[in-house]
């Protein structure tokens, strides 16, 4: 009986429908990457290539959660900020994949936002300082951080800083990035 009653819950579960989510949409990001070092005597700093696509599940008008998936990419010139020589470095080669919750005002136009989450990183990092060495290869853990802004009459195009900070390598990369949604149909 019990088994009946499992099985009666799990097929009514799956016709019922989640209320909870109101749209769904895709997002996808482009941007110019960024890494640093935590801590750096040089002030250094690393470029190269963002991209990211994020499934947009929105609660409400002012609450979204956006699993992602991502990959950047940095190297390092040799040089610091000030265009001179430095020994220091911090550079990322990594996939990106989690999840985060967005908070936004919901103004049509021009909607601030900003994101917090909790995400995984596989790929190869490397943190050269006067402070600290790492050259790691494999999956370490992320916490990404965003701001920015929406905008137009849908909210469709986004602008923004995004950021994800890796403890165990002590260096922080980040994006600043544009970004076009697309909604789905449910």
């Amino acid at each position: 009986m019990k088994k009946i009653l499992v099985v009666l819950v799990v097929l009514a579960s799956q016709f019922a429908g989640a209320q909870f989510i109101k749209e769904k949409s895709l997002n996808l990001q482009i941007g110019y990457g960024v890494t640093v070092p935590y801590y750096s005597v040089d002030e250094v700093a690393s470029g190269g290539f963002f991209l990211q696509g994020e499934l947009v599940l929105k609660a409400t008008s002012w609450f979204e959660i956006r699993p992602y998936a991502g990959f950047m990419l940095t190297n390092s010139n040799g040089k610091n900020l000030q265009d001179g020589p430095s020994d220091e470095m911090a550079e990322t080669k990594a996939f990106l994949l989690g999840g985060k919750v967005r908070v936004r005002a919901p103004i049509p136009w021009i909607a601030p936002y900003a994101e917090i989450g909790i995400g995984t990183s596989i790929g190869k990092f490397e943190t050269k300082t006067y402070f600290s060495y790492y050259d790691k290869s494999g999956v370490i853990y992320h916490i990404p951080f965003s701001f920015g802004l929406e905008l137009g009459r849908n909210n469709n195009v986004d602008i923004g800083l995004t950021y994800y900070f890796h403890p165990s390598v002590e260096q922080l990369a980040g994006a600043f990035a544009v970004g076009l949604t697309i909604p789905l149909k449910n």
